[in-house]
């Protein structure tokens, strides 16, 4: 080929596990598990006692030595059930509640070894790093590597090389763990200010609100140790994503947040520098940034703002991850950025955007090389036991979906905390995979420190009363151990509340010096000056050898790829186009920003159900050998930028979250994504009621991510017709959104360019088309893209009758306006002139009033829209279009409603009832006949006419 065949713009491996590889070398399964066949561990055994009869000169005895290979058999058996099912006997629960019995086949009886059996050597070839050992030797290693304080689940893993990586650390009689006294101390600090933390907010805000940690402090020198190694293996920059349990405990004791912050928010201060503004959030919402230092590595943390929502915060974490992984060049090892989820038992098994995020672990343009999962496992959600909360034994059993390792662990042992989280960095930083460790714990008081639990747990609660404290148990532990005494305990205690005290009295003066969204990659970037500025237009036409050079580019079939002959009739049709210099159509607007932008050095990425092709066959910006199915992106040969673009998985929610992440860390990249219909939006809803319109009021978080939702009724039904416009409309306000509903190629092309080329980032909502991508009138010529031309916020028909000859003003936006303006057209209507809204939000009062000034005669406005009355634009536009009536002192007050009726379904499902709807709302808007209108589109249709109803 002319260039080489582009799969993306990135460099990046096959994503996932080796077993969703091509090529996986299935021999390596033989020759790990060699030691476990039962056909060769029994030669070898036959083997090693002729060699011993031998050496003693014993006389061989052919009885004993197929005992000799049946014990080595069962014994593997035995072994391998550890390995399968020994965390089911582990020593999880610190309350003591989880009844667990030791299972029948973990029990040497289950294998057929009673009696004199469990003191006899058997021959195991090297395996628990022992050439013999009695079953009592072997069930006494297996207990203490798979039965104590972690219980670990990995053997459900394809990947033999990620399941000997495990196995060789747990599994072995030396393989227990262990810190230096040094570490020890470290870790038992961390737990006395996590528990000093949450009883010193306890005692100075008495009944306020902070959703403790209280029972999992373990966590905290557990994160520290992802910090620490992470640190070791290459780790730079560390993402997490929590909801509000311990988040407070974290910010202050993990992210290093200010404590005297902290108290000042509690103090009824707010998180924002008094310039700023921004509604803000609760306090147990909001994020950070920081650096941290460990042993001379310093690595950047920070923690994402998250609403209520449970997980709704996971994709976004993963999206920035990936954005910084692409931004530093790090796809190809995805070593220097780290994702790190922190979970709620009942959340992670509750809710569906768990499993969505972790299905993105091994899919090409979401893979992040492994997250990090840590499930604060209370026991509990709200008021609801786990057993009314989930079907599996365990709230992680989702994460075996995708074969990620599963380190349970008990909560009151600390250091079992920090060993799990310290191999989990380390398989994550070996294998780039997702691990999950699930920290069983307990909430010691309620959902939160106003609620009264013993209400639906009285027994859980009774024990949690007589329950110890994490430092209590552990902090003995190490006085038995002689790594420390009572004194020490209370001088650190002491030490850190006195601390304290002082960050206290100093939150009663701090103010925060400077907000810092608009640092780093977002440096040159600011809110806009006054709310005018967000409705400003800036120059985003290119010149014409740009123009042209993207052309070709776009039109280009390398020698040797063979694409499909649509395809190739397609671009014959696109050539004409640059030829001409007219009638081009929307798929090649879009191709022509995304190019122009490209060449001036931004990044664009789309994602969404079959964005690649485009759902309507109509974008095509992968092209596929016909012979070969290799692909070939022409966009992504453009210079300068990076060009991707993904079919992603069928998610809404999870990918959505994620695009939104993605935007939030490269703002000099257009991020885009697409619906497959409008309506699939409606699945991602909770992204964009909490984060996408309201995320900036709340936690002073800019975002420019785009939103490409296919919009018009067509008659396809009540699923396929409305993108829900009214709900975006409803959300908008102090200009958080743009919302547009564009007719024109060219029109389209100006606002994704100026998405990028203004000084500030809003959401932007495009209700695509469907009909108009191939509609004959949607089209723009050259001189549309070119030089000095812009966004048009409000745009006339090509047709319109003189400003003075005006009587009936139709107002609408969107696909309608062809419609209209083809009605009117064949009527002969010489004073109606049609008016398309192209921007809904932020509203364009000022170009709609000097239009309007310019109807002197004007005697009817009307807003016209395909929706429904209690749905599309009606109840958002009306009182801004009558302000700017009642501003010009035009004889008409106020616009009166043309459109369908009010509706429960966004649309009919039948298209002869769809068509004399269309026909009538149509008729209405331009003055006709509307019973006569519905006669002839049902004669038209073949239907037989009836009585018109209104």
């Amino acid at each position: 080929m002319n260039a080489e065949p582009q799969t993306f713009a990135t460099d990046e491996p096959q994503a996932g596990p080796s077993w969703a590889r091509p090529n996986w070398p299935l021999e390596d399964l033989d020759a790990v598990n060699a030691a476990m066949d039962p056909t060769q561990m029994a030669v070898a055994a036959r083997d090693a006692v002729r060699a011993d009869a031998a050496k003693s000169g014993a006389p061989l005895d052919d009885a004993a030595v197929e005992r000799a290979a049946n014990d080595s058999i069962r014994a593997m058996l035995l072994i391998r059930t550890y390995r399968v099912r020994g965390h089911l006997a582990a020593n999880l629960d610190p309350l003591g509640l989880s009844h667990r019995d030791v299972p029948a086949d973990l029990t040497p009886e289950y294998h057929g070894f009673t009696g004199p059996d469990l003191d006899r050597p058997i021959y195991l070839g090297g395996v628990l790093g022992r050439e013999r050992a009695t079953i009592k030797d072997i069930v006494a290693i297996l207990r203490a590597n798979y039965c104590g304080n972690v219980g670990l689940e990995y053997m459900h893993i394809a990947d033999v090389e990620e399941r000997r990586f495990l196995q060789d650390r747990m599994e072995g009689a030396e393989k227990g763990i262990e810190f230096t006294p040094e570490g020890k101390r470290a870790i038992l600090n961390k737990v006395i200010q996590g528990e000093q933390w949450e009883g010193f907010l306890a005692k100075k805000y008495v009944g306020t609100k902070r959703f403790g940690l209280d029972g999992g402090e373990a966590m905290i020198p557990a994160l520290e140790a992802i910090i620490k190694y992470g640190g070791q293996y290459g780790v730079q920059d560390i993402v997490y994503g929590m909801a509000h349990r311990g988040r407070l405990n974290v910010l202050a004791n993990v992210l290093a947040k200010p404590y005297r912050a902290i108290f000042h928010e509690f103090q009824g201060g707010s998180a924002n520098p008094d310039d700023v503004g921004g509604s803000g959030d609760v306090k147990y919402h909001l994020g950070t940034s920081t650096d941290r230092e460990f042993d001379g590595i310093k690595v950047h943390m920070s923690l994402v703002p998250n609403p209520s929502h449970l997980e709704a915060v996971d994709p976004v974490v993963l999206g920035k991850v990936r954005a910084q992984q692409v931004l530093a060049g790090d796809i190809g090892t995805h070593e220097k950025s780290l994702p790190v989820l922190i979970h709620g038992d009942a959340a992670n098994a509750g809710q569906g955007i768990v499993w969505e995020c972790l299905s993105f672990s091994g899919i090409r343009g979401y893979n992040t090389g492994g997250c990090i999962h840590f499930i604060v496992n209370n026991q509990i959600g709200f008021t609801t036991s786990p057993q009314f909360a989930r079907s599996s034994p365990y709230p992680s059993d989702v994460a075996k979906g995708v074969q990620a390792p599963i380190l349970h662990v008990n909560g009151d042992d600390p250091e079992a905390v920090t060993f799990a989280c310290k191999l989990a960095i380390d398989f994550r930083q070996q294998f780039k995979r997702d691990v999950v460790i699930d920290m069983w714990c307990y909430r010691r008081f309620g959902h939160n420190e106003g609620d009264e639990p013993s209400f639906t747990q009285p027994l859980m609660y009774d024990a949690i009363r007589k329950h110890p404290k994490v430092s209590a148990i552990y902090g003995q532990r190490l006085v038995d151990e002689g790594v420390i005494d009572d004194a020490w305990v209370a001088q650190t205690t002491a030490d850190f509340v006195a601390h304290l005290d002082g960050e206290f009295a100093a939150g009663k003066d701090y103010t925060p010096d400077k907000a810092d969204w608009f640092s780093g990659r977002w440096t040159g970037l600011h809110t806009p000056a006054d709310p005018e500025t967000a409705r400003r237009n800036v120059e985003t036409g290119v010149s014409k050898k740009l123009f042209d050079a993207i052309g070709r580019t776009l039109t280009t079939v390398p020698d040797d790829l063979t694409i499909h002959k649509t395809l190739g009739r397609i671009l014959d049709a696109k050539r004409e186009m640059f030829k001409t210099g007219e009638k081009f159509d929307w798929a090649t607007g879009e191709a022509l920003a995304w190019g122009t932008l490209l060449s001036e050095g931004y990044a664009v990425r789309l994602s969404g159900q079959d964005s690649g092709r485009g759902t309507f066959s109509q974008r095509h910006a992968v092209w596929l050998d016909q012979k070969e199915e290799t692909k070939y992106i022409p966009l992504a040969t453009v210079p300068h930028g990076r060009f991707e673009v993904y079919d992603s998985p069928l998610s809404e929610y999870g990918v959505l979250g994620f695009e939104y992440g993605y935007a939030m860390a490269d703002p000099k990249a257009l991020v885009m994504w697409e619906a497959q219909f409008g309506d699939f939006a409606n699945g991602a809803q909770i992204m964009i009621d909490q984060f996408i319109a309201s995320g900036e009021a709340k936690w002073l978080r800019a975002n420019g991510l785009v939103m490409l939702l296919p919009h018009g009724y067509e008659g396809q039904g009540p699923e396929h017709s409305s993108a829900r416009l009214e709900r975006f409309l409803q959300l908008c306000a102090g200009d958080n959104l743009q919302v547009c509903n564009i007719t024109t190629p060219a029109n389209y092309f100006h606002v994704m360019r100026r998405q990028m080329m203004r000084n500030f980032r809003k959401p932007l909502i495009i209700m695509t088309p469907k009909s108009l991508l191939r509609h004959k009138m949607a089209v723009s010529d050259r001189a549309d893209f070119l030089d000095d031309q812009h966004f048009m916020r409000i745009k006339s028909d090509p047709s319109k009758p003189a400003d003075k000859a005006v009587k009936r003003l139709v107002l609408c936006s969107g696909k309608v306006a062809y419609d209209l303006i083809e009605a009117r057209d064949a009527a002969g209507d010489s004073d109606v002139e049609i008016v398309r809204l192209e921007q809904l939000y932020p509203f364009p009062g000022e170009p709609l009033a000097v239009r309007l000034a310019k109807m002197t005669n004007v005697e009817d406005v009307v807003w016209c829209q395909e929706e429904p009355k209690n749905q599309g634009a009606w109840n958002f536009v009306e009182p801004y279009i009558e302000e700017c009536l009642a501003t010009l002192k035009l004889t008409p007050k106020r616009p009166r409603y043309a459109g369908r009726a009010a509706a429960a379904s966004p649309a009919t499902g039948l298209m002869s009832r769809h068509q004399a709807e269309q026909a009538a709302l149509v008729a209405d808007a331009l003055g006709h006949n509307v019973r006569k209108e519905i006669r002839r589109t049902r004669k038209k249709a073949g239907a037989k006419s009836a009585p018109a109803t209104d």
